[in-house]
């Protein structure tokens, strides 16, 4: 198909060169033109300018940027995608951003005739560069049947949760859930370290059991042994929360834990781990 992607960061890089590795056409646009300057010479296709030129001749144009305004800049924007999208088209929002942004989208993507999906993804960086991201989307059914053999290019599984804002929902849930599992990890670790036990052997035992968790498998070891230059960042975190924090204030869910937790990674943030893995919580317990 001509696609189009709006968003070189470490999600968006991969995720847009496996689109041109299943054979689709692309055209790729980044903030930074150096930086789809650099994809076009790995993966061939094409940059524009702008949003909008990149969008000019695409059936699906999808987007992965950082939050709210930056959504609103890359599309609603003097030359934003919708400024230059053909009309039968189809966005497809790869940020994880709020419902809201979602529902705006879709509204002035239906009056222009171009159909839209909120589809927020998991599964970090390591994700992306393998293909391998779980896809959690809003829309209509027609526009997710359309798509998603195209999202199949970079997932392990696609999900259509409901109508436009249900995939940032669904998300918002994922972040929620992360959030409680790392801090119980972390002081699961931390008791461990207090009372004098081998970490890795308590990791054996209890990993196959009910408390293995992927957070258990993939980061108890870089938790114990304080390494945290690498993988989701904690500022990114925040943000996601902030997004959840919000829209429970709206539809009158008690995430009280999830406030407990995002106060921690304030912590963490004023200890200088900005950039570090959300599985530094463990750090402020040193």
């Amino acid at each position: 198909m001509r696609t189009a992607f709006a968003g070189l960061g470490v999600m968006g890089y991969p995720m847009a060169g496996f689109l041109a590795k299943a054979g689709h056409e692309v055209v790729v646009y980044n903030r930074t033109s150096s930086k789809a300057k650099s994809w076009t010479k790995q993966f061939g296709g094409s940059d524009a300018a702008t949003p909008a030129a990149a969008a000019e001749n695409a059936e699906i144009v999808f987007c992965c940027v950082g939050n709210d305004d930056d959504v609103r800049e890359v599309i609603f924007g003097e030359q934003g995608i919708l400024s230059g999208i053909p009309s039968g088209a189809l966005i497809v929002d790869h940020t994880t951003a709020s419902a809201t942004i979602a529902r705006e989208i879709h509204g002035a993507a239906h009056d222009k005739d171009v159909g839209f999906l909120d589809a927020p993804v998991s599964g970090g960086q390591a994700g992306a560069e393998n293909g391998q991201l779980t896809v959690m989307v809003g829309g209509d059914a027609k526009d997710f049947e359309r798509a998603a053999p195209v999202i199949d290019s970079y997932a392990k599984a696609i999900t259509h949760v409901g109508p436009v804002g249900s995939g940032q929902l669904a998300k918002m849930v994922n972040q929620i859930c992360i959030a409680g599992i790392v801090q119980g990890l972390s002081e699961g670790l931390h008791f461990a370290k207090c009372a004098g036990l081998d970490p890795a052997l308590v990791i054996e035992s209890i990993s196959k059991g009910a408390a293995q968790s992927w957070q258990m498998d993939n980061r108890w070891r870089t938790m114990v042994d304080g390494e945290f230059d690498f993988g989701f960042a904690v500022d990114w975190m925040r943000k996601d929360l902030g997004i959840a924090l919000e829209e429970a204030r709206r539809n009158g869910a008690r995430l009280e834990l999830t406030e407990l937790v995002d106060r921690f990674y304030a912590e963490v943030q004023a200890m200088g781990g900005h950039r570090w893995d959300t599985s530094s919580l463990i750090a402020r317990l040193s």
